[in-house]
């Protein structure tokens, strides 16, 4: 592996390092005490933070970003254990941790002074978490600055010295902590009530900044090496992770934005293949899921179905669902699909409005009665499989599983056969085809690829899948009306939010999409408060995504290079190993 040899200048404020090291380390323990301590003299605030001696809220926060910058600073003395922390000893890590202990820190002080009508209200806790914090990010503009930036680091990844070779069973492990680090992460986010918005903003701060470091320390990359090592032990894990949720987390609210995740964190799957895969804009996108949810309900036994005797079970009505969307995705794209940009992007828009108007109109008045119009079809049974009622509540282990989470393992088997499914295709003949069509739909042809042949099979597997993730959010919601299935709304899934979760999570991947709709439901849910700046916060956010992270949040490796082709070592995959790290120049790319 080549090594590049990097120039470090003065830190920002005129200290020795060693004096450097030594105020990081002391402010981070002075912040890790303060957290045993009072912060403020009333419970009015969210957490309850007058205790000594048990954290609480902000304080629980405060204590990890306080550690997490502890262990970084020890990693600048070379302690034994830690250099798989931060392999290329980079101070960058060590700068962000420190910013996220601080910024937890103040802001946790400012609320309380907001909240509770001045500074009088803080105890002597929140002080010293102020101070503390303060001064290890002094401690780190102390550090020498290496030449090398924080873009150096993410594309340049011959920088970060390659790890040691684990035996395997080490590995797994590795991948096992990981995961469960995970769940414990989106557990604690998710489960955090939604009044305490102070104490899901301190979450937020601390997740972007201990992130950053992670990912400038190398060990995002290092463990991409891992999953792509051992690629179905790390996707079993990822759904046994999710599987668990419904028992660390049993609340049926947050089980509910579980499903709600998985259906359209599914549908953005399938919006994948035609947008991140072929590179195809489509604008009404959320018509299948409409198509499948209508086909699911119009055979569910509702006595509000225009074929009310009929009750089909839930198989059978997964593929009509996924039949019907299929056949409206081939009906639509035969025809549109020989269009291209922003063409195909306006027809496709048109379909989804053609959609959402047509099902509106089939009442009996306007056209043939089989929608029940505007009022929809509601009063849709809840599923019952071999004998499992979803509707009522299950004791299992002696924890007591309800409705949402009855469909959230539902939902979870359905994206994991996605997921399959995405995977057997993008690695399939037809999938490379859909890449050399995205790359160059004019070269892909001259190489023999029928381009609209390909694009319909995309267009029509995309479709059918988001028919499948309909039938199952036809039974959750227990109804289905026109209002959802258009271009934009303030209530998801629309196509709008369907684009902006691949955008968002990554175009060509699959964790990408899954993780775009994770942040999208969540966060409205969680900052609420935001009320009619809700809008304005979510395009200020990805505004600033576009500008650090164009590739979005989990990248693609081959879109990763069109977006920093201007760098000066680019990064190409090893065979078999996605997301390993060979640093090579532009000239020898």
């Amino acid at each position: 592996m080549a090594t590049t040899e990097t120039t470090t200048e003065r830190g920002l404020i005129a200290l020795p390092e060693s004096a450097a090291r030594a105020l990081i380390a002391f402010g981070a323990i002075a912040t890790i005490a303060s957290t045993f301590m009072s912060w403020t003299y009333t419970s009015e605030f969210p957490g309850d933070l007058t205790y000594y001696g048990s954290p609480a809220g902000l304080q629980i926060l405060a204590l990890v970003a306080g550690a997490l910058t502890l262990v970084f600073a020890l990693t600048l003395w070379n302690v034994r254990g830690l250099g798989w922390l931060n392999p290329a000893g980079a101070t960058q890590p060590v700068v962000l941790a420190a910013t996220s202990a601080f910024a937890v820190s103040w802001f946790s002080a400012i609320a309380i002074a907001v909240d509770l009508k001045g500074l009088v209200a803080l105890d002597p806790g929140a002080y010293v978490a102020a101070v503390g914090s303060l001064i290890a990010v002094l401690g780190t503009l102390a550090l020498p600055k290496p030449g090398d930036t924080f873009k150096d680091y993410v594309t340049k990844p011959d920088l970060i010295p390659p790890a040691a070779k684990l035996a395997g069973w080490h590995e797994r492990l590795v991948i096992t902590g990981a995961t469960a680090l995970a769940l414990i992460v989106f557990t604690y986010g998710i489960g955090v009530d939604p009044d305490a918005s102070e104490t899901f903003l301190g979450y937020l701060l601390l997740v972007v900044f201990g992130t950053w470091a992670l990912l400038t320390a190398g060990l995002f990359d290092r463990f991409a090496q891992l999953n792509a090592r051992h690629k179905g032990f790390a996707t079993t894990m990822a759904f046994l992770a999710a599987a668990v949720f419904p028992f660390v987390e049993n609340n049926e609210h947050n089980a509910n934005l579980g499903v709600n995740i998985l259906v359209v964190g599914t549908v953005a799957l399938g919006l994948n293949i035609v947008v991140g895969l072929t590179g195809l804009l489509d604008l009404g996108y959320v018509a299948f899921l409409g198509v499948g949810a209508y086909a699911a309900a119009l055979v569910s036994g509702s006595e509000f179905s225009r074929f009310a005797g009929v009750q089909f079970p839930f198989w059978a009505a997964m593929l009509t669902g996924m039949a019907a969307s299929l056949v409206f995705g081939v009906l639509i794209g035969a025809p549109t699909l020989r269009l291209r940009g922003d063409y195909l992007a306006i027809v496709t828009l048109g379909f989804g409005e053609i959609f959402r108007i047509a099902v509106n109109n089939m009442d009996g008045v306007s056209g043939p009665n089989i929608t029940n119009g505007p009022n929809g079809i509601s009063m849709i049974p809840d599923l019952n499989i071999l004998g499992f009622n979803f509707g009522a509540a299950h004791a299992i282990g002696g924890i007591t599983l309800g409705r949402f989470a009855n469909y959230f393992l539902l939902m979870l088997l359905i994206t994991g056969l996605v997921v399959v499914v995405f995977n057997r295709a993008a690695d399939s003949r037809i999938g490379r085809s859909w890449i050399a069509i995205r790359e160059d739909e004019t070269a892909a042809t001259a190489m023999g690829i029928n381009g609209f042949r390909v694009k319909l099979i995309a267009f029509a597997l995309g479709a059918s899948l988001a028919g499948l993730a309909g039938t199952v959010s036809a039974h959750v919601g227990y109804s289905v009306n026109p209002a959802p299935y258009q271009f934009a709304g303030s209530v998801p899934p629309n196509s709008a939010f369907l684009l902006a979760a691949v955008v968002l999570g990554g175009m060509g991947t699959v964790n990408g999409p899954i993780l775009g709709a994770t942040l999208l439901y969540l966060l409205p849910e969680k900052l609420s408060f935001l009320k009619e700046y809700e809008l304005l916060a979510f395009g200020i956010a990805l505004v600033i995504l576009m500008r650090f992270r164009p590739e979005g949040i989990i990248a693609n490796r081959r879109r990763q290079l069109e977006f920093h082709e201007s760098d000066e070592t680019v990064h190409i995959p090893e065979q078999g190993l996605p997301d390993s790290t060979v640093g090579v120049t532009k000239a020898g790319a």
